[in-house]
């Protein structure tokens, strides 16, 4: 399987498709209606009301849209990272790692605020990584930071990507103070016509709007399954890390640095984890982007396919273990 994604085949979008309806069945057979968190902000409570009005609660309508959102995170993922060469060649890795790495703990497969972030996220990704030879910064600044203030309406913590846009302009622009300034401004600019249309229809709640933060310790495994399932994300993340540390010499220096800020993105998705009030982990599926890339380096850079054949085959075999037997 990992010879077959390590090439660029047309057809491989096929077998990507296959391969998350095998391992993300059990979301049809298991279907999960969402539930809204204290921490799900503004926006996510209007788009699920919407939803609602549409699908009925009716569980089978989310496990399909879950479905087609991760699935379709995953393609746009693959492109981006092949269109942007963060490995040496063209390949279905970093997709085949997304559909992996979101089937190994079951809230990752719920209809959430966070899962919503993702595809958001991975745009913003894109758009930080363009914006080491940016002719015109900006006004990608400025829309980095619009999207950035969007999904904070979809999840009150997601205010801490604040953090990743700052991180993006140090890591890659030389410091303008007034590019920080449009990205903070920008940030600002969805609030401003939430607070317009707030006011105007009489809705207006303070309460709801302004962000509370509080850190807190995230939920302790429950059972040995979710214990397995944070080991096998955790391995992949080391060994991959391992293999591009190794051959970071050999990259373009703004390849090199779209890995840092891969491993930016991992650290504000573990703030974000910390500063939410959720008992389930749904939350942690923020960390899904960043892992991907680095679990599919660890697929990618071996010379020999058996190792990363087994490692693939040993979390395979626990995903299916979990969702079919258990």
């Amino acid at each position: 399987m990992i010879g077959i994604f390590r090439q660029k085949n047309p057809a491989n979008a096929l077998i990507l498709l296959f391969y998350a309806l095998v391992l993300k069945f059990p979301l049809f057979v298991h279907p999960v209606v969402p539930v809204l968190h204290p921490a799900d902000n503004y926006l996510y409570r209007v788009i699920l009301r919407g939803l609602d009005s549409v699908i009925h609660s009716i569980p089978i309508g989310y496990s399909v849209l879950t479905f087609l959102l991760l699935v379709s995170q995953a393609i746009l993922l693959n492109r981006i990272s092949n269109h942007h060469k963060v490995l040496p060649k063209p390949n279905f890795l970093p997709g085949m790692s997304y559909i992996l790495i979101t089937s190994l703990l079951p809230d990752w497969g719920h209809f959430s605020a966070p899962l919503l972030i993702n595809m958001v996220m991975i745009w913003v990704w894109y758009r930080m990584m363009e914006l080491y030879n940016s002719h015109r910064p900006g006004t990608a600044i400025f829309n980095i930071g619009v999207w950035i203030g969007i999904v904070s309406l979809l999840y009150i913590p997601a205010v801490a990507f604040l953090l990743l846009m700052l991180s993006a302009l140090l890591t890659m622009r030389p410091f303008r103070i007034r590019e920080w300034f449009v990205g903070l401004l920008g940030f600002t600019f969805p609030y401003y016509f939430l607070f317009l249309i707030l006011y105007l229809t009489g809705s207006w709640k303070w309460a709801d709007i302004v962000p509370s933060i509080k850190f807190a310790v995230p939920a302790f495994p429950a059972t040995i399954w979710i214990t397995l399932g944070i080991v096998w994300l955790v391995i992949p993340f080391i060994v991959g890390g391992i293999f591009v540390q190794k051959n970071l010499s050999k990259f373009l220096i703004q390849i090199r640095k779209s890995w840092s800020l891969l491993l930016l993105f991992l650290m504000v998705s573990i703030v974000i984890i910390l500063i939410s009030r959720v008992t389930s982990y749904e939350n942690w599926i923020l960390m899904a982007v960043p892992l991907a890339a680095f679990h599919a380096a660890a697929f990618y850079f071996p010379s020999k396919t058996l190792a990363p054949n087994i490692l693939h085959w040993l979390i395979v075999g626990y995903i299916l273990a979990m969702n079919y037997f258990i």
